[in-house]
């Protein structure tokens, strides 16, 4: 058992090194060695637990994948309009890209993915779960005249995996101030009059 104990939190150390260095150097340029002083432990540790770069990065994905999907399943299990569970789960979710290096490195390997084995796409994974929802508002008729759920998945997605992209450098783009001015700017114009009266920019967790 303590064997046991001790062989997960060093995989665990090392997939919050390889995310750290993945986030700040990129896939290419990042080597095993680097992760492995990172973790503290050996080059022999890190290829007992991971036989190649590729299968850290997938392991940092994963971890990433299963915080997105909480993210996605919370919304989806309170009682909110469509609309308004997705603007909470915007602000779930740059919350956590600030806070969360595994976060950040599992965005920013998803586009990387020409330079390596196609891993965890995070970013479609964000855009199936959004136009979902979005389809679901637009079945509530909780969306504007004119708007449909194909047209509101591409400026939703556009917007945030945006300032997931532009977060990686400066945190302020993710920022709870910036999604408000984000969906101040767009909720009049997603949302149908009798909707956007109820729902709150700043997310019901504000």
């Amino acid at each position: 058992m303590v064997k046991q104990e001790r062989a997960a939190r060093t995989r665990q150390s090392l997939v919050r090194a390889a995310a750290e260095v993945f986030a700040q150097e990129g896939f290419v340029p990042a080597s095993l060695t680097t992760i492995s002083k990172r973790a503290g432990v050996s080059n022999g540790a890190l290829h007992f637990h991971f036989e190649s770069k590729q299968t850290l990065a997938r392991a940092v994905e994963d971890e990433a994948a299963k915080v997105v999907r909480a993210i996605t399943e919370g919304a989806d299990d309170v009682g909110f309009d469509a609309l308004q569970r997705l603007v909470d789960a915007t602000h779930d979710l740059m919350s956590r890209l600030s806070k969360d290096v595994v976060v950040r490195a599992g965005f920013e390997l998803s586009g990387e993915a020409p330079l390596r084995d196609q891993g965890v796409d995070l970013r479609a994974q964000w855009r199936s779960w959004v136009e979902k929802v979005l389809i679901e508002a637009e079945r509530q008729e909780n969306l504007a005249e004119g708007v449909t759920a194909t047209d509101a998945t591409v400026a939703v997605v556009a917007a945030t995996v945006g300032l997931e992209h532009l977060g990686a450098s400066d945190r302020s783009w993710i920022s709870q101030a910036t999604l408000v001015q984000f969906w101040d700017l767009l909720l009049p114009r997603l949302a149908s009059p009798d909707t956007l009266r109820r729902l709150q920019s700043g997310g019901t967790r504000a």
